[in-house]
């Protein structure tokens, strides 16, 4: 965050260095072109000289426009101000047009009119020498650091001392066409130095205007959809919304994630996207929002889990049996072991309901009430006697029921509601899963029928080489 910060910090004295040089250059400009044209009477470099003392204005413009829009958001604009920029060159863009509008009436004056005596001399042909060198240096520095800070104002600045260019190579023209014989020529050149004003004034427009009515930025949207369908975890993009706010861009995204997921998954993807967002543009900030989805590879028993996640209820052991077109579930639910019966019933029956609007009315559904165990039971050690006598049962009856070996790590512990016994044992790595969990359940009875003291049993079955 404090590089992010420091970065931001540089690119604005960038912008801010870059106005205050463009407001010098274009000043210098601007005086220099009015002083040549005066002294030589020619409107192609009048024109320009208009030009040059727009561009000043619209240049000091452009530093405030700079300046407000580096300020953070506040209570009143929550999305920054960067807008000022698109504010800024939108102004440029009508004095763009009106300067264009007033060269061609006085070239139209002019060419219908009495011929004006044009006189050509080194300090006309040196002021248009040196603004095309100038131009052609200021519009190259302007437009790399447009490019790099996303500068609405700066790229108008850097199409400005562009078309200046091109409209002073025109102004030369007109000027020696008017030295050698043709005065009409100096009135020709300034209907280009029109045109090119008004182009440049059409191309900054366009793109302010798309700007402040948040036109979505067409070509990025393909890197930023693609960026986020290829985070892990996405399912679908459903809505992905964009605009520029100077040299950022913001919006929102919808996405689709499985519905399975807990809170902190869909948080983790969400977190994801962010990032591979930002990869692909670094200067946009899009808020992510996840809508859960149904998947067609979800199991009977997540669905019935999801449903009871809702509903912050404790479910286990279920049994789901297809019953021809039918499907009957059967599952063991936990409530609070002082609750009402009528109340724990209220529940039940709720939850029920909502399975009914999981797999549809028809499904059968069967809960069995539990009393919630405990989260946390005080214990102790048990006798020493008692763990080794426990110890020796589990190898004896393991032996009898098969499949279990090596019955190792046996903690066995006293609480309120009886012994909890914890053991390991090694099996078969090559045993189903299924036979497995039938032999640990088949010696879990034989203890219980030995042992009625003991409240639960845990055990955990590894690979015979495993360490």
């Amino acid at each position: 965050m404090t590089e992010t910060r420091a970065l931001d910090a540089h690119g604005a004295s960038r912008k801010i260095a870059a106005a205050k040089a463009s407001i010098a250059a274009s000043a210098l400009l601007a005086v220099a072109k009015l002083a040549a044209g005066l002294w030589s009477g020619s409107l192609a470099l009048l024109s320009e000289a208009g030009h040059a003392f727009v561009d000043t204005g619209a240049t000091a413009l452009t530093y405030f426009a700079v300046r407000e829009a580096e300020k953070p958001a506040d209570a009143e604009h929550h999305y920054g101000h960067g807008k000022y920029e698109a504010l800024a060159a939108l102004v440029e863009t009508g004095l763009l047009f009106g300067l264009a509008l007033v060269v061609v009436g006085e070239a139209i004056r002019r060419l219908g009119g009495e011929q004006v005596t044009i006189d050509a001399g080194w300090p006309a042909y040196g002021v248009l020498v040196a603004s095309i060198l100038i131009d052609f240096v200021r519009s190259r520095q302007l437009a790399e650091i447009a490019r790099e800070e996303r500068s609405d104002a700066l790229a108008a600045d850097a199409l400005h001392f562009a078309s200046d260019l091109v409209s002073s190579a025109l102004a030369l023209i007109g000027v020696a066409a008017a030295h050698f014989g043709f005065p009409q020529g100096d009135a020709l050149a300034s209907f280009g130095v029109a045109g090119f004003i008004a182009i440049a004034g059409y191309r900054l427009g366009r793109r302010t205007i798309d700007t402040l009515v948040d036109v979505a930025p067409g070509d990025l949207t393909p890197h930023i959809e693609r960026a986020i369908l290829n985070v892990p975890g996405v399912i679908t993009l459903d809505e992905l919304r964009l605009r520029s706010a100077g040299a950022e861009i913001i919006g929102d995204a919808t996405i689709g994630v499985a519905r399975t997921l807990r809170v902190e998954q869909a948080a983790r993807i969400k977190a994801a996207v962010s990032e591979a967002i930002l990869a692909a543009v670094p200067h946009a900030r899009v808020t992510i929002t996840a809508d859960a989805r149904a998947l067609d590879d979800e199991t009977v028993v997540e669905r019935i889990m999801l449903v009871a996640a809702r509903r912050h209820i404790t479910a286990h052991h279920v049994i789901a049996q297809q019953i021809g077109e039918r499907l009957s579930i059967g599952l063991d639910i936990e409530l609070d072991g002082v609750m009402p019966m009528g109340r724990a019933h209220a529940i039940a029956t709720d939850f029920e309901s909502a399975i009914h609007d999981e797999f549809g009315a028809d499904v059968e559904i069967e809960t069995h009430i539990e009393p919630l165990a405990p989260h946390v039971l005080v214990g102790r050690d048990a006798p020493d006697e008692l763990a080794r006598e426990i110890a020796a049962a589990l190898d004896r009856h393991s032996e009898q029921v098969g499949y279990i070996a090596n019955v190792h790590d046996v903690r066995v512990r006293e609480t309120s509601g009886g012994l909890v016994v914890n053991y390991h044992c090694a099996v078969d790595a090559s045993v189903p899963v299924e036979t497995v969990h039938e032999a640990v359940d088949g010696l879990e009875r034989r203890m219980r029928e030995e042992y009625p003291q003991i409240l639960r049993i845990v055990g955990h079955a590894e690979p015979a080489d495993h360490d």
